[in-house]
């Protein structure tokens, strides 16, 4: 099977690190973007062990990275057959208490860099009738959510993103899918619920969770290697909800 070129934003830390450490191999490579430099040269030289890897620091909110990024990606390894768009932040708020900077900022990272990264692979995929494309959502895509409007409203817009992508490009050998985790033992939990340690938000968060537990990273990075791979090739504009069954309720 031919070497395929997968880029995994935000691959730093939490899911998307969990991701890139359940994609590394010699079969793949894999194109680690982020903001944190150290952070990135840790990850790389970690999976270089694996196979090839190549750490790309931008911010992905500069409307000009996505295509340095995938040019960056070509000159390495080829081709990009697969993206994962991971990147994103949190802002906790209300319409009444999210700011317009706050607004601007989280949409620009968290859904217009999806769909800036998504557009620039996606003339190399339609071409060679091959690739997979991958938001990272949240099961908030899904259903409401109190007190994070700017961040549920960005996710809800990845999903539809996902669906509509896929009808467009299904025809094309293009595959898009929305992955959309639950509560995860990750950085991006200290947010939830400022001012406590982790073990304490992920023992209240647990509450609201029938399983009685938060995820952790790697539960959801092998649903994303499934949603990657050759055995989920008939799956196309489905929104996977990985969330201990919260969003069933």
């Amino acid at each position: 099977m031919a070497m395929g070129t997968t880029i995994i934003t935000g691959a730093t830390s939490g899911i998307g690190a969990a991701i890139a450490r359940e994609l590394a191999g010699p079969e793949l490579a894999l194109i680690l973007v982020g903001r944190n430099l150290k952070a990135g040269a840790a990850i790389s030289a970690e999976l270089s062990r694996h196979g090839p890897v190549l750490f790309v620091a931008e911010d992905l909110a500069d409307r000009s990275a996505p295509e340095r990024v995938v040019a960056a990606a070509e000159a390495f390894a080829g081709p990009v057959t697969g993206l994962v768009n991971n990147a994103g932040m949190l802002t906790n708020g209300t319409a009444l208490t999210t700011t317009d900077a706050d607004w601007d900022r989280l949409m620009d990272l968290n859904l217009t860099a999806a769909f800036r990264m998504s557009r620039a692979v996606l003339p190399g995929m339609i071409a060679a009738r091959r690739g997979v494309i991958l938001h990272i959502a949240s099961d908030w895509a899904l259903m409401g959510a109190q007190g994070a409007l700017a961040y549920a409203v960005s996710k809800a817009g990845l999903a539809q993103l996902a669906r509509c992508m896929a009808l467009d490009h299904a025809a094309q050998g293009v595959r898009v899918n929305a992955l959309c985790p639950g509560d995860t033992d990750t950085p991006m939990m200290d947010l939830a619920q400022p001012g406590q340690d982790r073990t304490a938000i992920a023992s209240n968060l647990a509450q609201g969770i029938p399983m009685g537990r938060v995820a952790q990273a790697p539960e959801i990075a092998k649903v994303a290697a499934f949603l990657m791979s050759d055995a989920a090739s008939f799956m196309t504009g489905a929104l996977v909800p990985v969330d201990g069954g919260t969003s069933a309720q």
